[in-house]
């Protein structure tokens, strides 16, 4: 059995936020890379394509982007612009790290040794903070689960931001140069060379402390993820699967790998975990009610709804939002979600252009 070694990365976000940048920039500083788009991509084009000779009439294989950047990295732009059987036929190439052909009388495996960068925005264009995770992305967890690092890029409104973003463009534009010096930058060839050196020379291997410390966060995320899903009564959009305990092990290794250290230790675990929880887990948490707060404030709405409203009785949303918002100090965002739980359970039905709530189950 072959264990992957490169980390798979998707960046979900607004438009604007210079996605497209960081993937441009990437392909620059890596060592061997593939730029493609989504839109413009086929099967065929990312993984293999057979060919007829002209002169011989005999076929031969074309390798595609996967197969082309093997030891390097793919950039993959407008990830969600991709047809669902174009996409499907990149899970084989993202975890196994093979590509499979069986065409035209020619059956071999491909390696693609590479990792996979990808941008996408959400399905409404912008992300949609008042819907779950899974309401605003638009890919089958088969997918998810095979990302290491899961990235939301939100285009928050901040003034002061905003000007200093503006400022540079301006500069960009006008051609002057700003007195505030960038520190600490390294010249992309210097980079491209370490960054190969790295991959070269140095394999780092986990410390027994270090992999206990894993294990046990592991176990963790599971349960936080399980009491997520009972609070919420619908699954997880991000799937926590043992692929993501090897994504934290793999971004474990390539933080000893970056120091040239043989012995990935307790201290890289914790810089690993970090980014693992500013990333996916981020996402996981992102919408699916907020905070323990909210999820006791729909658990109580819920109990109270049942309690006032027998089966077979209707009452009207204005009502109920008078009795728990003006009069109960409940917030409307905790009302409407408790609502939504109820009728996916098919406990209420509303009715009349949901002006009615009507009770028709336990």
């Amino acid at each position: 059995m072959r264990l992957r070694g490169d980390i798979n990365v998707l960046m979900l976000g607004d438009p604007g936020t210079a996605k497209s940048q960081l993937l441009k920039f990437v392909e620059k500083v890596s060592p061997i890379s593939i730029y493609t788009s989504g839109k413009g991509s086929s099967a065929a084009g990312l993984t293999a394509s057979v060919q007829r000779d002209p002169s011989t009439r005999e076929f031969y294989l074309e390798g595609g982007a996967m197969v082309l950047a093997d030891g390097g990295v793919v950039c993959i732009d407008e990830f969600d612009k991709m047809r669902d059987e174009d996409r499907v036929a990149i899970h084989e190439a993202m975890e196994q790290q093979t590509i499979s052909i069986a065409k035209a009388g020619i059956t071999t495996v491909l390696n693609s040794r590479t990792s996979v960068l990808a941008a996408a925005n959400p399905i409404f264009g912008r992300y949609d903070d008042m819907k779950s995770p899974g309401e605003n992305i638009d890919f089958q967890t088969t997918i998810l689960s095979r990302f290491d690092m899961i990235f939301l890029v939100k285009d928050e409104h901040d003034p002061q931001r905003d000007m200093s973003i503006a400022r540079h463009v301006m500069n960009v534009h006008t051609g002057t140069h700003t007195d505030e010096q960038v520190e600490g930058e390294i010249p992309i060839d210097k980079m491209k060379r370490y960054i190969q050196y790295c991959k070269a020379k140095c394999a780092p291997r986990l410390s027994q402390e270090a992999s206990e410390m894993l294990s046990s966060h592991f176990v963790s995320i599971r349960k936080e993820v399980k009491q997520k899903e009972s609070h919420s009564s619908e699954r997880s959009s991000i799937p926590i699967t043992v692929r993501q305990l090897e994504a934290i092990i793999r971004i474990t290794e390539s933080l000893a790998k970056l120091e040239l250290s043989p012995i990935a230790t307790e201290r890289h675990v914790e810089e690993a975990m970090r980014l693992f929880n500013a990333s996916t887990m981020d996402a996981v948490n992102e919408g699916n009610a907020d905070n323990a707060k909210m999820s006791e404030e729909i658990t109580k709405i819920e109990a109270e709804v049942k309690r006032r409203l027998p089966i077979g009785w209707s009452t009207s949303y204005n009502t109920l939002r008078r009795q728990f918002v003006e009069k109960g100090h409940y917030s409307l965002a905790a009302l409407e979600k408790a609502l939504m739980i109820l009728e996916r359970r098919e406990s209420i039905q509303f009715r009349h252009q949901r002006s009615n709530v009507f009770r028709c189950g336990v």
